[in-house]
């Protein structure tokens, strides 16, 4: 027989198995509300985000400088990916509803293959700490809150949505965590 016949049967099993493994494989999710229940799927808890310090760096009679840092914990034998982390930050003394400013630290992949892209890989019980910085223009409509700013009196309130997935993109579904905090 034809040796080329053999070629094509066995990259044909070997691209089947392959394509097995990956539609297949195991089933993993991020444990939460409503958790599937079913004993073939194996549940992760999900990970924890804490608020380290909001603080003002530099500030002047046309704008302040805000740092604002986050630390997110991997609690899983295995490793996540932070891809990103929405942010709107309050300051409270000012207005409780009147966004401040807000940002987004990270970037979510687009299409199929994005190089150079800016997402955090956590490994399994580890921490990382997320820093962004914030100007914010003086409007001079809010003394107060400037005057609080300048005293290092505010009262800051952060919420947002960190966004991640398990170690692959292949291998579970897009998790998301809704936090809100307040200093």
């Amino acid at each position: 027989m034809n040796s080329k016949i053999f070629v094509f049967i066995a990259v044909l099993a070997l691209v089947g198995i392959l394509g097995g493994i990956i539609v297949v494989g195991p089933t993993i999710v991020v444990g939460g509300i409503g958790t599937d229940t079913n004993q073939n799927v194996k549940t992760l808890p999900p990970i924890t985000i804490e608020l380290v310090d909001i603080s003002v760096l530099k500030i002047s009679e046309r704008n302040a400088t805000i740092q604002v840092e986050f630390e997110i914990f991997n609690p899983n034998p295995r490793a996540v990916i932070v891809q990103t982390m929405d942010y709107q930050l309050f300051e409270t003394t000012f207005s409780n509803y009147e966004q401040l400013d807000g940002g987004t630290i990270g970037s979510r992949p687009e299409g199929m293959v994005e190089f150079g892209s800016n997402y955090y890989t956590l490994l399994g019980n580890n921490s990382i700490v997320l820093k962004d910085k914030i100007v914010v223009p003086n409007t001079q409509n809010g003394d107060e809150l400037w005057n609080a700013l300048k005293t290092d009196t505010a009262s800051y309130r952060i919420s947002g949505t960190v966004y991640y997935n398990l170690s692959s993109m292949t291998s579970g579904q897009e998790n998301t965590l809704d936090y809100e905090f307040f200093k």
